[in-house]
């Protein structure tokens, strides 16, 4: 398998060299050259198959056995998830009304991030050993990233991590994952701006590609191709959950609703569906609505500033993953998708092509979740469930009670009124304690987390008006000097 850049850029690379990339050479972002396509029989053989054994068959597909051995990709994966607090590592709820939830959030920092990137952690480890080889790590994060990111690669000797966490826009329990890790090669800045401004310090070091070379800079957000690959399973496994039976012919279709911000999951589930698992997906944001606008109004374009929202990890005006569901709906046309992306990055203004529009609007439907929304999702489904909600999860709910409450509230209400749908759960309601409150809830807060309050937190400040890139490439050669 071969990774090619969306913007058709230099040659191909394979998984490793994808692996160790943030952004492709030509600030393109990297994707398998073909989509396997799986047949009815192997979806048929796979329905039982546990969620591990899911990740395993599909790494196993896009990961060269002569890279890494197929005895050898199952027992990373396996390292990975076994500080998973659930024995099936992800777990569906089934609630009143047809409301199942698949709980993605059982890792260690309590995000549906721990999975892509804890196995993401072991795939680097086994390169970096086998080469005796050091990597610089660059991540921004809008809440969640930065921790799971962290979490797989903390005290390991040849990696050194540099997080921006954009201050006062997270949760406390969110910052508090994130600054209380003290290892030698954790670095924690605190920057006074909001998840779009953050990335760009890092855009412009990836793009001085003697620093990035020099310093083996790569990328752990899911600008990352390994976080989106571990992430077609969670599609997979909702499916089999959810499928009333897959003795028909036509297989049944399952809808998917998926809570987005950078678009990354929502990005695995359409190769999911590329690889033929009969879902169909709807990508639901908060007041931070450009990819709703693209879906709906071909508008890819900024609106304003970035709102925030109590799903604060979604607070994200740029999702930089839609250049890679545009690259497969254009059916690889890298020229198109370098010209649209080149026209967004100077205007931050784009009006998609009418057959590019269709086919987004044919594989992803759309809706919007404001605040109130999310209060009112928490809400009844505690009170119809006694099952507390992270208000991320919320948004997903919420289009599901949409659906229950108005006969066609969305292009395809009237077709999926008996179709089975499972909302996916980002995160597990103890990291945001404040939403739960503000819905007249009562968090439920494990020890872990409540103990995070006592411990030695760590981070260096980025203020507005200071030159980032510039700090951050001070610390970064200041720790390659040290080594």
């Amino acid at each position: 398998m071969e990774y090619v850049s969306t913007r058709g850029g230099p040659a191909a690379v394979g998984f490793e060299g994808a692996l160790f990339s943030g952004y492709a050479p030509d600030g393109g972002l990297f994707m398998p050259s073909t989509v396997p396509r799986l047949e009815v029989p192997t979806l048929r053989s796979w329905s039982s198959f546990s969620y591990p054994r899911l990740v395993k068959e599909l790494c196993a597909l896009f990961v060269s056995a002569t890279l890494i051995p197929r005895s050898v990709l199952e027992d990373l994966i396996d390292r990975a998830f076994s500080r998973f607090r659930h024995k099936d590592v992800v777990h569906l709820t089934r609630l009143k009304d047809g409301l199942n939830v698949l709980e993605l959030w059982h890792g260690a920092t309590y995000a549906f991030k721990d999975l892509s990137l804890s196995c993401t952690g072991q795939f680097l480890q086994y390169f970096l050993e086998k080469k005796q080889k050091h990597v610089t790590i660059l991540v921004g994060t809008s809440g969640d990233t930065g921790s799971s990111a962290i979490e797989s690669v903390r005290g390991q000797k040849n990696m050194d991590i540099f997080v921006l966490l954009p201050h006062g826009l997270c949760t406390q329990i969110q910052e508090l994952q994130i600054t209380t890790i003290i290892e030698e090669n954790v670095h924690v800045f605190d920057a006074h701006g909001n998840s779009d401004e953050i990335d760009e310090p890092i855009k412009e070091l990836f793009a001085d590609t003697d620093f990035a070379r020099k310093h083996n800079l790569m990328s752990l957000n899911s600008v990352n191709w390994s976080r989106i690959m571990v992430q077609i399973a969670h599609y997979f496994y909702a499916y089999f959950q959810c499928a009333p039976s897959l003795d028909t012919s036509p297989l049944p279709v399952v809808e998917v609703v998926v809570p987005t911000g950078g678009g990354g999951n929502v990005t695995a589930g359409c190769i999911a569906q590329k690889m033929g698992l009969p879902i169909r997906l709807v990508s639901v944001v908060n007041s931070n609505d450009i990819i709703h606008r693209a879906v709906q109004h071909g508008d890819f374009s900024l609106s304003g500033s970035v709102k925030a929202t109590l799903a604060s990890a979604m607070d994200i005006q740029e999702p930089y993953n839609m250049e890679r569901i545009l690259w497969l709906l254009s059916e690889g046309d890298s020229s198109l998708i370098k010209t649209l992306m080149d026209q967004f990055n100077v205007s931050k203004s784009l009006k998609l092509p009418e057959d590019l529009h269709r086919k987004l609007a044919r594989t992803l439907d759309s809706c919007t979740a404001s605040d109130e929304d999310i209060v009112r999702a928490m809400r009844r489904c505690w009170e119809e469930n006694r099952y507390l909600l992270c208000p991320h999860s919320a948004v997903a709910a919420h289009y599901h009670y949409a659906q229950l409450g108005y006969p066609f509230p969305y292009n395809y209400a009237s077709f999926f009124c008996s179709t089975p749908r499972c909302c996916l759960a980002p995160a597990s309601a103890a990291k945001f304690q404040d939403a739960v409150l503000r819905a007249g809830l009562i968090p439920d807060v494990p020890p872990e987390i409540s103990a995070l309050t006592t411990l030695e937190t760590r981070s260096t400040p980025l203020k507005r008006g200071e030159d980032w890139a510039k700090v951050l490439r001070e610390h970064i050669e200041e720790m390659a000097q040290r080594r």
